[in-house]
């Protein structure tokens, strides 16, 4: 596949079952071009190993005085170098190729697994590993790729000239072909190492661009509290970490090139001597030490390569078993039945909980733990936990969610969470989402008391001529406060509309005042459409058509606000911050 033919149409299925399975997967999709860059590479790495012999020759035409065998001699120098020449062109060209297409392949599989999990991705894996995974390690990995084409190609060379020396000269072929495998295989007792190092080198980083990662996510915190020294000193000293990491797996990686550089050079001795000793005998001529001479001179260029596929392996296996990990992450089955896909409606449950969400009402639920109503919150998004017991699917009209195809799951239940996140752009773009176009921006806005967040971008849009709409937000909204963010992550989910929409504490960063507000506007936007609230506030519980108390992971007790504040204890304790004294109290007081 050509570079202008990316994206692929298909990225493929992967095999995760472990990194260097994933390796190994890779290559095999890439072999079109990986044939291409081994027999360019051969081309190469020939015209290369051939030059001793056209110098052999034309040392041996002046020894010998025949201007035709000079002519012939100079003929295959020519030759030999327009080889080298179109041979490390296009093994140069065709390696990129490969390299740049394996890693466009990692990042497509990558941002299909990241638009299959949503949020539920980065709480199965840290924040900073997803961010080194889509960076850097794909990288590795599509170097590792690349350097298998060369690897192969220079070994294939050295057998070839191994035999050809012998044939030619078997006195010094066979000194050449005993030296040249303990030349390839002398750094092998060192890659244990040498990868373990590695490994420790890629860990701490990981660790470190999580930290970082987290910082910047809580500068705003962190500058409230007066805590950025204490998370500046932290990340520094596990920057340090990594550059001590990093310098000892770089110690390791010179001493293999030392001896790269450091056994060949015996070798050539070795052949120099060997064959000044073979000359003065009369046993060999002089065209033929030079030859053999060159040959092992310039073996050493496809030795290189054994010494960058051992590199290439150390630092592209972990970062393949990391991509291996989130590839590896799977959503919930995706069996889709012909009932699935004719029915998406209906009530919402939870087997789990025993919670019925019915069609049409906006139903709060209220759980005493924050933990929990985020378990509940991604269940019902179809988003199951690792609890074996969270792995049941909820109905929805009685089919399981899980059944459905993904984008219609998606389309027909929405969950936003207690920290949705904004990404960068206008907030044209932030609400220009799929939905159903019943409900407009200027609506959503409205429902979700977004005014002062208007005339906040408003005044800083200097370029937009004051178009709130045109103004742009930062990453993750980070010049937002949090209600401010908040709100408008409310909005965005107003607008696209879904059947069923999920809120997890939408309310939990805005005041007492804003928050009846949002509660009478999403109320009245959501008519007649399927809305769970889980919250523990009064007041989004006192407008809602139910609510539903969840304790110990079980609907316990199902009615209107008042009428479980009124009967039920768990509840008013909940929602009222009632302590246990405080609760026998009122009912000694009551008795």
């Amino acid at each position: 596949m050509k570079i202008q033919h990316l994206p692929y149409a298909d990225p493929g299925d992967p095999d995760v079952r472990s990194g260097a399975r994933f390796l190994l997967w890779l290559g095999r999709n890439q072999l079109g071009g990986q044939i291409r860059s081994l027999l360019w590479g051969l081309l190469l790495h020939l015209g290369i190993a051939g030059l001793p012999l056209g110098v052999g020759l034309a040392v041996q035409a002046v020894i010998d005085r025949s201007g035709s065998g000079l002519a012939w001699a100079g003929a295959l120098i020519a030759l030999l170098g327009a080889a080298i020449a179109v041979g490390d062109t296009m093994q140069h060209r065709t390696a990129v190729t490969n390299w740049i297409t394996a890693a466009a392949r990692v990042q497509q599989l990558l941002a299909r697994k990241t638009a299959e999990l949503g949020s539920l991705l980065t709480r199965r894996v840290a924040a900073g590993e997803v961010v080194a995974v889509s960076t850097g390690d794909v990288e590795k990995i599509g170097w590792f790729v690349e350097t298998l084409s060369r690897f192969a190609a220079a070994a294939t060379t050295l057998v070839l000239v191994c035999v050809g020396l012998v044939v030619y000269q078997p006195a010094l072929g066979v000194v050449v072909a005993v030296g040249v495998p303990v030349l390839a295989l002398a750094a092998l007792p060192l890659l244990p190492r040498a990868t373990r190092r590695a490994d420790i080198q890629r860990e701490k980083a990981g660790r470190a661009t999580e930290l970082a990662s987290d910082t910047v996510a809580g500068l705003r915190v962190l500058r409230g509290i007066g805590g950025e020294e204490l998370f500046l000193r932290r990340y520094r000293e596990a920057s340090q970490e990594v550059r001590r990491a990093a310098v000892r797996s770089a110690r390791m990686w010179a001493l293999i090139a030392a001896i790269q550089v450091l056994l060949p050079g015996l070798l050539l001795v070795v052949v120099v001597l060997y064959g000044a000793k073979l000359a003065l005998e009369g046993r060999v001529s002089v065209g033929e030490l030079v030859t053999v001479y060159g040959a092992v001179t310039l073996t050493h260029h496809p030795l290189r390569n054994f010494e960058e596929i051992a590199m290439a392996y150390s630092f592209s296996r972990p970062s393949a078993k990391r991509a291996a990990r989130v590839l590896s992450l799977t959503r919930t089955s995706t069996t889709v039945t012909g009932a699935a896909r004719e029915r998406q409606g209906g009530d919402l449950y939870d087997p789990v909980t025993g919670l019925v969400a019915p069609a049409g009402l906006f139903t709060a639920v209220v759980c005493g733990d924050p933990d929990a109503a985020g378990t509940l919150a991604d269940r019902l998004g179809g988003h199951p936990s690792e609890d074996p017991a969270g792995h049941v699917s909820v109905l929805l009209g009685g089919v399981p969610l899980d059944e459905l195809p993904l984008d219609a799951a998606r389309s027909a239940v929405l969950v936003q969470d207690k920290d949705p996140v904004l990404l960068s752009g206008t907030l044209h773009e932030l609400l220009d989402v799929p939905s159903s176009g019943k409900v407009s921006a200027g609506d959503a806005l409205a429902a979700a008391q977004c005014g002062d967040v208007l005339d906040a971008l408003a005044q800083a849009s200097v370029d937009t001529g004051g178009d709130p709409m045109r103004t742009r937000i930062t990453e993750r909204g980070r010049s937002l406060s949090g209600g401010q963010r908040q709100r408008l992550a409310l909005a965005r989910s107003l607008v696209t509309d879904p059947g069923v929409l999920v809120l997890d504490e939408p309310t939990s960063a805005v005041d007492s005042h804003t928050e009846a507000r949002i509660a009478t506007g999403v109320q009245r936007l959501r008519t007649g459409r399927t809305t769970v609230v889980l919250a523990s506030s009064p007041l989004l519980l006192d407008l809602a058509d139910r609510v539903v108390l969840v304790h110990e992971g079980e609907a316990v007790a199902v009615g209107t606000h008042r009428e479980l504040l009124a009967t039920e204890e768990r509840y008013r304790a909940v929602v009222t911050r009632e302590t246990e004294e405080e609760a026998l109290v009122d009912i000694e007081e009551s008795a």
